[in-house]
């Protein structure tokens, strides 16, 4: 019997030095732009006995001291719950500053149509709680009747609000480009063709022989043959690429050219630099 005595007695003595989330100078203001504020007051003992009317034009605010036991603190979470009749509820999180100052503020279309439609008062009460040894709080604070307004409509609580089929998307990409008018593009052919002859006639004027075709082929068949078809070669694709082609489809075609063009073209052109550093033009 002692021993269960002083047990009791212990436990007593624990729970009347429990910390808890508190809080303190709480207060909450309804009104708008066009109408005074009515301010209540309440503390965690003390509710607010007058249900508090909530019109379509106002905003709510909640403001208060929260604290760790007598000290002034931030918890890690700090809520103003409102609840329905039915057991519906929407949580409004408070912005709390380090000194423990708090506020939230609401307003008509922050609350869910299932709320805002509710028949009887919601209750509104703070929850307010942390991580370590310190317990937490959920405080009932007031009730709210929310007044709709007469001249809008309200949506009914089955509607969806934020979630829900929506209408289908059609993707619509850009069209591809079109080629420029044929008289252009005959233009611009007929005049890259008419710098063929003057680029035979410059390389004739600076020293060009054809004399030496057959010697040069004669040394390096291989290597002049695919240097003479990879510049063909690159010429038909560039063809390609403008009439039917697409850059996917050139490229790899291109790099595979080009890779000839540089093997084959380093060995012919080292055979005509050794037949002119011979003397031989």
């Amino acid at each position: 019997m002692r021993f269960s005595i002083a047990s009791t007695a212990l436990a007593l003595a624990g729970a009347a030095h429990a910390t808890y989330w508190t809080f303190s100078d709480a207060s909450v203001s309804v009104g708008s732009k066009t109408s005074d504020k009515t301010v209540e007051t309440f503390s965690e003992t003390d509710r607010i006995r007058r249900t508090v009317s909530f019109g379509h034009q106002d905003t709510l605010k909640v403001a208060l001291t929260t604290k760790e036991g007598s000290k002034a603190k931030r918890p890690h979470q700090a809520f103003l719950v409102l609840r329905e009749a039915s057991g519906l509820e929407a949580p409004f999180a408070l912005t709390v500053k380090e000194s423990g100052k708090g506020v939230v503020q609401i307003s008509h279309k922050d609350l869910p149509a299932q709320l805002l439609t509710a028949a009887a008062p919601l209750e509104a009460s703070l929850v307010l709680g942390s991580t370590g040894s310190t317990k937490g709080s959920v405080t009932p604070a007031f009730d709210i009747a929310v007044k709709l307004d007469p001249g809008h409509p309200t949506p009914s609580p089955d509607a969806p609000l934020r979630y829900g089929k929506l209408a289908e998307i059609h993707h619509i990409f850009r069209a591809d480009p079109k080629n420029p008018p044929r008289i252009v593009s005959l233009v611009f052919s007929l005049a890259v063709l008419a710098t063929v002859p003057a680029l035979f006639i410059g390389w004739i004027g600076l020293g060009g022989n054809f004399g030496h075709a057959s010697k040069a082929i004669g040394n390096a068949p291989l290597s002049h043959a695919l240097f003479f078809g990879s510049i063909i070669a690159m010429e038909a694709v560039f063809f390609l690429y403008y009439s039917a082609w697409n850059l996917f489809q050139t490229l790899p075609v291109m790099g595979v050219v080009a890779v000839v063009a540089f093997l084959s073209g380093t060995k012919a052109l080292g055979e005509v630099q050794a037949r002119r550093l011979a003397g031989e033009r």
